[in-house]
Formats: C-alpha cells, structure tokens, sequence
C-alpha cells in the first residue's frame, strides 16, 4: 500500500534482462519503495536477486500475487500479461505493462514520459503500456522537431541489436563469431534465433511478417506514432533490421514537417529537451554510435541535415539503448508519474 515513504512494487518477470534492468533502474534512481515483491513463473521461484543490499526471494506469480500492491511492472511476455495484468489491476495496482498486449487499446494509454506524460494519470483500466523499443528511441529524437515544425511523415530504417531478442540472441551471434574467428563456418544448428547468420552479417527481418509485406515491428512504428503523438493520420515507413551488435538501437530517419526546417535550429532544440542530446559534428567523427548509449539513459541525436528530396524534411540518426530507454527505464519513468 503507498504511503508517503513510498509504493509497494511488484515486479513481473524479475529474473528476466529487462526485469534486472528494472530493478537496476529502480535503485540508481533511488525510488521510493517501501516493499518490493519479485514474481516470475514457477521454474524461477525460489531464486533469490540482491536489491538494495538485500536478497529477495522471487515468487511464483498467481492470480492473487498482487494484494495491497501499487505499481505491477510487467516484463513477462504479452501472454502473461494478457492472463494476469487484470487481476493486478482489480487487486488495486496501476500495471506498466512492457509488452504489446495493450498497446493500441483505445482505453490503455501508450506513454513516453517526456512526451506524454499526462496521459498516464487515472488510466481507464489501470493499465498503462510501455511502446516499443524502436518507437521510443525514434520518438526521442522527433518530438522535439515535431514541436517546432510539426511532423507530417517519417520513412525509417532500424538497425536493431542482437539483445532486443533476450539473452539467446546474444549467446547465438558470440557463438558464431568463435567458430568464424576459428577458421569455422556457422553450420545450420547454429542459426536457431535468427533464420540466417547474424555475424558478420545483416537480417532485414525483426519480427513476423504481415501481408502486406511489412513486419509487425515495422507496424508498431507507424501506430504506436500516431498514438503517441496524437497524430492518427501521421504517414510511417520503416524498414526494421537486425545487426550484429550486443545493445543499442540505432534509427535512420528522414522526417518531413510542415514549416521550413532549419538545421542549426534542429540541432540546438535537443538541448531543451530531457532525455535526448545532440552529438553532432561530422567533420571531427563526432555522432551517436551504439556504445554511446549503452547502459546509458538518454538517447543521442546526429548527422542531422536538410534532406535532398522532400521540401521541409530533415535527415538524421538516432540512438538509444533500447533494454533501457527502450523498455526498463521508460517504464521506471512512467511509475513515478502516478
């Protein structure tokens, strides 16, 4: 129950990367817990995770897990959350919920704290939805412009990081690059994350396609935009790519707005902005890479140019951490705006 010392947490999914990244946000930005109660599936009950100088023990989650809890973060998978986010909320929580369960529920709201912040109070079904990862980091850098200019349509390209597929999809690429770096080849019963080769190599595919040729992380891009940024005729293309990077999301983007752009302009803006700074000075190699941002919180803007073929546009890349930024540390945000 919250008092003025602060909330009781749950936390589902604690023994998970993003649950872990959770946890570690929750302690560096010393949030007010007065109880922290760690629930996970019965294979990982019992394991004991240190916070805060303590070892707490994780529990199995149950429909009746959440008595006299506030705040439910949930980092379990869409299933899960779909079977139980409901009973955490009739217990009384606000559930921030990191999968796609709830996303485009016209009665949940989809929030990025330095966007849309006030969209997370009183929430109709005491849900709250965490967006994608890749949408966060690319709405990092536009809100901004889209507040001087006001955005009309975005085409993107993402270069996505092994780890946005958990821990196997890190353990797959370290693998084959020791059979490469041995003179080896990667052999079929390699490849169990990613249908081709990820090491030395580029997979334009991140999630299941639709048909209409698109992916569904590509979609989430264009819809949870619009939703975010209350804008339901905002025109998205993006072309979602897997790279063999541990961590961080990069996002080339091209942006078309409805005034004149001016890039010094563009460029100075981010420093008014929580959560989003420019690195951006080519001549002297200077702009965002993956391993600026990794472990890092805000996201880090460059190579921010006039475009060459729509009038009002701008070019830029974008990068951010997307276990962090993208999920863990957005949803730490969104819980201490209620």
């Amino acid at each position: 129950m919250s008092t003025a010392e602060g909330k009781h947490i749950a936390l589902v999914g604690a023994t998970g990367a993003v649950g872990q990244e959770m946890l570690d946000c929750l302690e560096e930005r010393e949030f007010p817990i007065t109880e922290l109660t760690l629930l996970a599936s019965s294979r990982s009950a019992g394991k004991k995770i240190s916070f805060r100088g303590n070892l707490i023990k994780v529990k199995e989650l149950t429909h009746e897990s959440f008595a006299g809890v506030d705040v439910a973060l949930f980092s379990a998978g869409g299933d899960l959350s779909l079977e139980y986010a409901s009973s955490a909320a009739a217990a009384g929580a606000i559930v921030i919920d990191n999968s796609s369960a709830f996303r485009m529920d016209p009665d949940v709201p989809l929030v990025v704290p330095e966007i849309n912040p006030a969209a997370a109070h009183d929430p109709a079904k005491g849900i709250i939805a965490n967006p994608n990862c890749t949408t966060i980091i690319t709405l990092m850098a536009l809100y901004p412009l889209h507040k001087l200019y006001g955005l009309r349509s975005v085409i993107a390209s993402s270069y996505q990081a092994v780890s946005g597929s958990g821990a196997q999809g890190i353990i797959e690429l370290d693998d084959q690059i020791k059979v490469l770096g041995a003179g080896g080849e990667v052999t079929d019963d390699m490849k169990n994350v990613y249908p081709h080769q990820i090491a030395s190599n580029v997979i334009p595919h991140v999630d299941s396609f639709t048909e209409d040729g698109y992916t569904k992380e590509e979609l989430k891009m264009l819809n949870e935009s619009r939703k975010i940024l209350n804008l339901p005729d905002l025109k998205v293309t993006c072309t979602c790519v897997r790279v063999p990077v541990h961590r961080s999301h990069s996002v080339s983007v091209t942006a078309e707005f409805e005034k004149a752009v001016d890039v010094a302009e563009a460029r100075a803006v981010f420093s008014s902005y929580p959560g989003i700074n420019a690195k951006d000075d080519p001549e002297n190699s200077l702009y965002p890479v993956p391993l600026d941002t990794t472990k890092k919180d805000d996201c880090l803007v460059g190579r921010i140019r006039k475009d060459m073929v729509f009038n009002n546009a701008l070019a830029l890349w974008v990068v951010g951490d997307q276990v962090r930024k993208g999920a863990a540390l957005n949803a730490v945000q969104i819980a201490e705006l209620i």
